[in-house]
């Protein structure tokens, strides 16, 4: 592939499993299988006929190529890249805008590429620019990842593992970082941006890039492999709810109950497992938030990509080297309370919060808005409960429930089912108490029908025959009284 150099690139990297045997590797290839053979064959017969072939398939067969990225490329690269950091001046490439630094580390290159006589194709030559630009300026061997819309998730396991999720399944990549130390540091890089650090002292973090995906570093020592990044990825595209009509993951019929509850102002939880798409559903909800009305999002990683022209974001803050300075989620919402709202939206309700947002939902801020981690309505009901018992509120469990009948109107149910789609699977009203317990009522239910020769789940979105909601009123009042009777009816038929 590289002309002269293919022989000098390929010896190190067959030779790379074993690094003692760099010569003796190559003349004695069939020398090597012939010694074991009388020692164990019945033991090596038994390990290959079981697990072995699915090591190798994960190992071998399953990686999706990324650019058609081969070990001899990665040789190269990693020559040449070591080459242009004993040329470059790196302090005064900093001084540098993006694009005359660019082409800076091309010039150099290319001669670096002359003086050592790599012979590569156009095609090749400009693929090794790139990536050599994107390591020294950019996020490295991400950037072809990040560059697909088609990704939802980018886990890197280390310098040499990186799997990605491609329509609810996870595929292992040739992608590939040179070492530890450059993943590391593209992890840092990406962090500042947001103004937070990940390194020894602080080695977990929680940031975001430029476009809103969330990012989640988890570095050594507390990684043994190297570092832990993972990436979820926001489509350039935002969604809308009649996206998700398309997609399979509400009926028409549902997705005009939700328009119906996201301009009602009626109060929301979406509550779902990871990866189950509850941001993607709460931003298609704030979709139907009227333009004159004041938001405030809150968030541990600002990622809400809302539409409308007045929204104030918020972003929690961790504390600093010496433990202090942190802002919470909880002083967030707190604070939302004296900033004027009509809604308030939280990224995630993760704990003593929900105190804060069922009391800001039940003092006039109605339409508030927020996602929790649950399997089932119920369950994100007890969570919330849990959650608020955990703030230390020395209050007993009637009065709680109390609060969270007069707070949480409609509940929104979201998976992943196991063939990777994702789908809306309970509408739930809560309306009220009766003893200790919580009573709810589903308006719709996603029933799975069957499979498809290809996996595919086959389902249905089945209203539960609910004529009048318990919101009816609430519709009346925003003159929507009738666009919900439409759907409900359409749905029961």
């Amino acid at each position: 592939m590289f002309g002269r150099r293919t022989a000098e690139v390929d010896t190190p990297s067959q030779a790379a499993p074993a690094a003692a045997k760099p010569k003796a590797a190559a003349p004695k290839p069939a020398a090597a299988p012939a010694a074991p053979k009388p020692a164990a064959p019945a033991k090596k017969a038994a390990a290959a006929a079981t697990p072995p072939p699915r090591v190798a398939a994960v190992a071998h067969q399953q990686p999706v190529e990324i650019g058609g990225r081969t070990d001899e490329y990665f040789q190269t690269k990693t020559t040449i890249f070591n080459a242009l950091i004993d040329t470059i001046d790196l302090s005064q490439l900093a001084q540098l805008d993006t694009e005359s630094a660019a082409e800076e580390i091309r010039d150099i290159v290319n001669e670096i590429i002359s003086i050592k006589n790599v012979q590569m194709s156009i095609a090749e030559q400009e693929s090794l620019l790139q990536d050599i630009c994107n390591d020294v300026l950019g996020y490295g061997p991400l950037e072809p990842l990040l560059a697909r819309d088609d990704i939802a998730d980018i886990m890197v396991n280390g310098a040499n593992r990186t799997f990605i999720e491609v329509g609810g399944k996870i595929q292992l990549t040739n992608v590939r970082f040179r070492d530890n130390a450059q993943l590391m540091n593209i992890c840092q890089r990406i962090v500042s941006q947001v103004g937070r650090r990940v390194d020894e002292a602080s080695p977990i973090c929680d940031a975001r890039l430029p476009d809103g995906s969330r990012v989640n570093v988890i570095a050594p020592p507390l990684s043994i492999d190297g570092a832990a990044l993972t990436i979820r990825k926001f489509k350039k595209d935002k969604l809308r709810i009649s996206d998700l009509v398309n997609f399979g993951s509400i009926s028409p019929e549902g997705a005009k109950v939700l328009e119906v509850v996201g301009a009602c102002r009626i109060n929301t939880l979406i509550s779902g497992g990871t990866g189950s798409g509850k941001t993607t559903l709460l931003n298609c909800m704030t979709g139907f938030i009227e333009e004159d009305e004041r938001v405030i999002t809150c968030e541990d990683a600002a990622e809400l990509q809302l539409q409308q022209p007045h929204v104030v974001r918020l972003e929690t803050r961790p504390p600093n080297l010496e433990g202090q300075g942190e802002v919470t989620m909880r002083d967030l919402v707190k604070n939302c309370l004296r900033m004027r709202p009509e809604r308030i939206i939280v990224g995630e309700v993760r704990g003593p919060e929900a105190f804060d947002l069922l009391q800001a939902m039940n003092t006039g801020h109605d339409g508030s808005m927020g996602t929790l981690h649950a399997n089932s309505p119920r369950e994100a009901l007890q969570r919330v409960e849990s959650m608020i018992t955990m703030g230390g509120y020395n209050l007993p469990s009637k009065t709680i429930r109390e609060m969270i009948v007069g707070s949480i109107d409609v509940i929104i149910q979201a998976a992943r089912l196991r063939d990777g789609s994702r789908r809306i699977t309970h509408v739930t009203e809560v309306l009220g108490t009766e003893g200790d317990t919580i009573i709810t009522q589903d308006l719709f239910v996603f029933e799975v029908t069957g499979e498809d020769q290809n996996g595919k789940l086959i389902g249905r979105h089945r209203s539960t025959g609910i004529a009048r909601p318990a919101f009816w009123d609430r519709a009346k009042y925003y003159g929507k009284e009738q666009e919900l009777a439409e759907a409900l009816d359409a749905a029961a038929e």
